[in-house]
């Protein structure tokens, strides 16, 4: 009995495990952006979706995971042979998203080295036809060159390219030091350029600011020879109208005519200067209009620089005492009663 018993117990823990066994082959959960493919007796059946899903254990076998999410590839460097016979080396970035897992599984063994090699051959064609300037330049050709030959290619692959991107491009050492120099000389040209450009332009200012400022100084000055030439001529008009309007004294023009004597030895350097002959006539203007006689003294044309000697002072008296204080015109007749009449006949008589 007791060996009945211990049989029983472990038919039941086989039955158990055996029953485990199926319900976990039978019953799968796919998470999401996932699917697996499903072959019955070696032959493809469905694709399990995510979620969960039941097979027939033992007879349905579920292949692995595929993932339906956009991925990421990036490529070891390719060498590339250039149209000018220049090997540079390409990195390049892959982006591409399974569509259809069956094709993804049963059209291509390994659909990533596949990719690589179709984009190594691509860039082989596109960079032969281009050379290394023109490699530098045209990413964005390149670019859409590989993305159009990868999406047709793996079209059928149930794979759809997104997005194909260079990396980077490396020329050889040789190259690259080409470059740098001649990078070089073209930004010291254009540093030049813009140097005598810069001179240029400033020597141009200034010399429109300096014509500029000597037409304004040179209006300026007209504008104020202009003003005070009208200032001066207003007073000279205003003055000659007050004069004549007013009758003037020849008295009162003589003093004015004293007064601007002294001015000519106030400018600078004005060591010598000559007094007109009409001062004479002023200084006896102006005696005159203070109560003095209106006949010259005489000797008063003579002005004494210095002491001189007795018997010049002598001579110079004899003849002041015998010259007439008055002149006659040329022709003129002394009239009678006249101290030079009685002087005359005086002589005449003797």
């Amino acid at each position: 009995m007791t060996e009945l018993a211990l049989a029983i117990l472990i038919a039941l823990i086989c039955g158990l495990a055996v029953l485990s066994i199926t319900v976990m082959r039978s019953v799968w959960i796919i998470p999401q952006a996932r699917a697996r493919n499903v072959e019955r007796l070696g032959r493809y059946s469905r694709t399990l979706q995510p979620g969960i899903s039941f097979i027939v254990p033992f007879v349905d076998r579920v292949k692995p995971l595929i993932d339906l999410r956009e991925q990421v590839v990036a490529f070891k460097a390719q060498p590339v042979i250039t149209e000018d016979n220049v090997v540079v080396h390409i990195d390049t970035v892959l982006f591409f998203q399974v569509t259809d897992p069956r094709a993804a599984d049963y059209e291509i063994v390994d659909y990533i080295k596949a990719i690589e090699q179709l984009t190594a051959t691509t860039l082989r064609n596109v960079i032969g036809t281009l050379d290394l300037e023109a490699t530098l330049t045209s990413r964005d050709r390149i670019n859409t060159a590989l993305r159009g030959v990868l999406d047709d290619a793996s079209g059928k692959w149930g794979i759809r390219v997104t997005r194909v991107e260079i990396k980077a491009i490396e020329p050889p050492p040789s190259i690259k030091d080409a470059m740098e120099k001649q990078m070089r000389a073209e930004r010291e040209k254009r540093a030049a350029i813009l140097t005598a450009e810069g001179v240029r332009q400033s020597k141009i200012l200034t010399a429109e600011g300096e014509k500029q400022s000597a037409i304004l100084q040179a209006e300026g000055a007209k504008q104020a020879a202009i003003l005070e030439a009208e200032g001066q001529a207003l007073a000279i008009e205003r003055v000659f109208t007050s004069i004549h309007d007013h009758d003037a004294d020849p008295k009162l023009l003589a003093y004015q005519y004293l007064q601007t004597l002294p001015k000519l030895a106030q400018a600078k350097g004005s060591t010598f200067w000559v007094i007109p002959s009409e001062m004479t006539s002023a200084l006896q203007a102006v005696s005159q209009a203070f109560g003095g006689s209106a006949e010259p003294q005489a000797g008063s044309s003579q002005r004494d620089i210095g002491p001189r000697p007795q018997a010049e002072r002598g001579q110079l008296q004899s003849a002041t005492a015998a010259t007439p204080p008055y002149e006659l015109a040329p022709g003129e007749e002394v009239p009678d009663g006249h101290p030079a009449a009685v002087g005359r006949n005086d002589d005449a008589s003797t």
